[in-house]
Protein backbone atom coordinates (compact mmCIF):
# COMPACT_ATOMS: atom_id res chain seq x y z
CA UNK A 1 0.00 0.00 0.00
CA UNK A 2 2.60 2.45 0.76
CA UNK A 3 6.61 2.34 -0.10
CA UNK A 4 9.46 4.78 1.63
CA UNK A 5 12.39 5.28 -0.04
CA UNK A 6 15.03 6.94 2.01
CA UNK A 7 17.95 8.54 1.17
CA UNK A 8 20.38 11.10 2.35
CA UNK A 9 23.14 8.73 4.83
CA UNK A 10 26.62 8.96 4.95
CA UNK A 11 29.70 9.25 6.60
CA UNK A 12 30.74 12.67 8.58
CA UNK A 13 32.19 13.42 10.92
CA UNK A 14 31.44 14.36 14.29
CA UNK A 15 29.74 18.20 14.62
CA UNK A 16 28.71 17.61 11.04
CA UNK A 17 25.16 17.72 9.51
CA UNK A 18 23.38 15.38 7.45
CA UNK A 19 19.45 15.80 6.17
CA UNK A 20 17.63 12.57 5.54
CA UNK A 21 14.34 12.25 2.99
CA UNK A 22 11.92 10.07 2.66
CA UNK A 23 9.94 9.58 -0.43
CA UNK A 24 6.41 8.44 0.64
CA UNK A 25 3.81 6.61 -2.54
CA UNK A 26 0.00 7.42 -1.63
CA UNK A 27 -2.49 10.34 -2.22
CA UNK A 28 -3.28 10.33 1.19
CA UNK A 29 0.45 11.51 3.07
CA UNK A 30 -0.76 14.84 4.10
CA UNK A 31 -2.70 13.53 6.81
CA UNK A 32 -0.45 10.93 8.26
CA UNK A 33 1.88 10.74 10.73
CA UNK A 34 5.13 9.85 10.08
CA UNK A 35 8.12 8.61 12.46
CA UNK A 36 12.04 8.70 12.29
CA UNK A 37 13.69 5.06 14.03
CA UNK A 38 17.44 4.09 14.25
CA UNK A 39 19.02 0.91 15.18
CA UNK A 40 22.72 0.16 16.25
CA UNK A 41 23.91 -2.92 15.73
CA UNK A 42 23.39 -5.49 18.53
CA UNK A 43 20.75 -2.53 19.39
CA UNK A 44 16.32 -2.04 19.53
CA UNK A 45 15.20 -0.43 16.89
CA UNK A 46 14.44 3.38 18.94
CA UNK A 47 12.41 6.18 18.52
CA UNK A 48 14.06 9.49 16.92
CA UNK A 49 11.35 11.73 15.75
CA UNK A 50 7.75 11.95 14.84
CA UNK A 51 5.44 14.47 12.79
CA UNK A 52 2.03 14.67 12.15
CA UNK A 53 0.10 15.99 8.92
CA UNK A 54 -0.26 19.07 11.46
CA UNK A 55 3.14 19.48 11.90
CA UNK A 56 3.01 18.65 15.26
CA UNK A 57 6.30 17.15 16.44
CA UNK A 58 7.60 14.86 19.01
CA UNK A 59 11.93 13.76 19.75
CA UNK A 60 13.49 11.50 21.60
CA UNK A 61 15.75 13.48 24.49
CA UNK A 62 18.72 12.23 22.91
CA UNK A 63 18.33 14.15 19.25
CA UNK A 64 15.85 17.16 20.88
CA UNK A 65 17.95 20.42 20.02
CA UNK A 66 20.25 19.22 16.86
CA UNK A 67 17.39 17.08 14.64
CA UNK A 68 14.33 18.64 12.85
CA UNK A 69 11.73 16.59 11.52
CA UNK A 70 10.05 18.24 8.78
CA UNK A 71 7.78 17.54 5.90
CA UNK A 72 6.64 18.61 2.17
CA UNK A 73 3.35 16.95 1.74
CA UNK A 74 3.49 18.37 -2.26
CA UNK A 75 6.42 15.97 -2.46
CA UNK A 76 5.16 13.20 -0.61
CA UNK A 77 8.53 13.59 1.46
CA UNK A 78 9.50 13.82 4.78
CA UNK A 79 12.90 15.29 6.11
CA UNK A 80 15.11 14.52 8.97
CA UNK A 81 17.94 17.52 9.48
CA UNK A 82 20.86 15.88 11.84
CA UNK A 83 22.77 18.69 12.92
CA UNK A 84 26.17 18.69 15.50
CA UNK A 85 26.24 14.43 14.99
CA UNK A 86 27.56 13.05 17.65
CA UNK A 87 28.90 9.11 16.89
CA UNK A 88 26.55 7.99 19.14
CA UNK A 89 23.96 8.83 16.43
CA UNK A 90 25.79 6.11 14.35
CA UNK A 91 23.10 3.83 13.39
CA UNK A 92 20.83 3.12 10.55
CA UNK A 93 17.90 5.31 10.12
CA UNK A 94 14.46 4.07 9.43
CA UNK A 95 11.37 6.33 8.44
CA UNK A 96 7.92 5.09 8.81
CA UNK A 97 4.30 5.54 8.27
CA UNK A 98 2.60 5.74 12.20
CA UNK A 99 -0.71 3.35 12.24
CA UNK A 100 -2.31 4.95 15.12
CA UNK A 101 -1.75 4.64 18.74
CA UNK A 102 1.32 5.85 20.81
CA UNK A 103 3.81 7.59 18.70
CA UNK A 104 6.90 6.06 20.19
CA UNK A 105 6.53 2.24 20.14
CA UNK A 106 8.23 0.69 16.66
CA UNK A 107 4.97 -1.35 16.64
CA UNK A 108 2.40 1.31 16.45
CA UNK A 109 4.14 1.96 12.40
CA UNK A 110 2.75 0.04 9.62
CA UNK A 111 5.72 0.54 6.88
CA UNK A 112 9.11 0.85 6.85
CA UNK A 113 11.90 2.40 4.87
CA UNK A 114 14.75 0.36 3.82
CA UNK A 115 16.65 2.01 6.09
CA UNK A 116 20.02 4.38 5.27
CA UNK A 117 23.64 4.28 7.44
CA UNK A 118 24.74 7.46 9.38
CA UNK A 119 28.19 6.85 10.31
CA UNK A 120 29.92 9.79 12.09
CA UNK A 121 33.48 9.64 13.38
CA UNK A 122 35.59 11.35 15.97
Amino acid sequence: QVQLVESGGGLVQAGDSLRLSCAASGRTFSTITMGWFRQAPGKEREFVAAITGGENTWYADSVKGRFTISRDNAANTVYLRMNTLKTEDTAVYYCAVHRGGPIYPKLQYSYWSQGTQVTVSS
